[in-house]
């Protein structure tokens, strides 16, 4: 990345919504760092995919509604509180080992944000990239000394990728690799993200640090070396005897399994 947009500075991260209370007919919060807890591990994880493991962290929060109004299902009009443990504004700084720093605002409390989900900065570029909750989208470019974004073509990863295919990858990682989506990765984004670091920040006035991070850089995926993801992910959906030439569409319990009329690739919903 810095070939393209010379030395890293910083990046952003940014999630607004307004609550889902107008769309969740049971929105009621538990006790305890929620809801933040429902996306900002996706902005995280992308970020320190990008950037590299975090080094310190600090936070602050508030939450300026007591209550809230559900607007969907047969509670509409009900008025939940919202508990005083529960902060829905909520921004962060992260310090990564390469000295760049991120700033996190993720927010269940405004409406919304004309702002990149994410954006890296260096000396003479800035890319913006697509929403981490999301699986596939355009990574847009704007260079110094140009008035436009640009669309870069993409480079590594998984063409047409969808639900399933961390699994997948997983499966095929070769022995004595460490997984793209691996344990060490996922034990240090809980570190930065759990009630022992950045939330208790926000009331206690004090960063958390972390332990020193062997933490190894994510490998990418080239795209003309993709493994056979599909063969692998059809095999899992298929009942058995059914015929794999034939489309599949049909409901396991609540989660659908499906290939598309186009023999496109199969979509695999799984738990979050």
């Amino acid at each position: 990345m810095t070939g393209l947009i010379g030395a890293l500075i910083a990046a952003t991260a940014t999630m607004v919504v307004p609550g889902h209370e107008l769309w969740h007919p049971n929105p009621g919060f538990y006790s305890g760092p929620e809801p933040l807890w429902d996306m900002r591990p996706y902005y995280v994880f992308a970020l320190v995919t990008l950037l590299g493991p975090a080094t310190s962290v600090l936070g602050t929060a508030s939450r300026t509604r007591p209550t809230r109004v559900i607007t969907s299902g047969p509670r509409t009009g009900e008025v939940i509180p919202v508990s005083i443990n529960i902060n829905i504004h909520v921004t962060g700084i992260l310090t990564h080992a390469s000295g760049v720093l991120s700033t996190l605002a993720m927010s269940f409390d405004a409406v919304a944000t004309k702002s990149a989900n994410i954006e890296i900065h260096g000396e003479t570029g800035s890319p913006a990239v697509p929403d981490p909750n999301h699986f596939a989208g355009e990574v847009q470019l704007r260079r110094l000394h140009r008035d436009a974004w640009e669309n870069l073509p993409m480079s590594a990863g998984y063409r047409d990728v969808g639900r399933g295919y961390g699994v997948a990858d997983l499966a095929l990682t070769p022995p004595g690799e460490e997984p793209r989506a691996g344990g060490a990765l996922g034990y240090h984004v809980l570190d930065v993200w759990n009630p022992s670091s950045l939330l208790p920040s926000t009331t206690e006035e004090r960063a958390w640090r972390a332990q020193e991070s062997d933490l190894p850089p994510v490998r990418l995926q080239p795209l003309d070396h993709e493994p056979p993801l599909h063969g692998l992910l059809r095999s899992a959906a298929e009942p058995p005897g059914r015929d794999l030439a034939e489309p599949v569409a049909w409901q396991r319990g609540r989660r659908h399994v499906g290939v598309s009329e186009s023999g496109g690739r199969p979509s695999i919903p799984c738990t979050r």
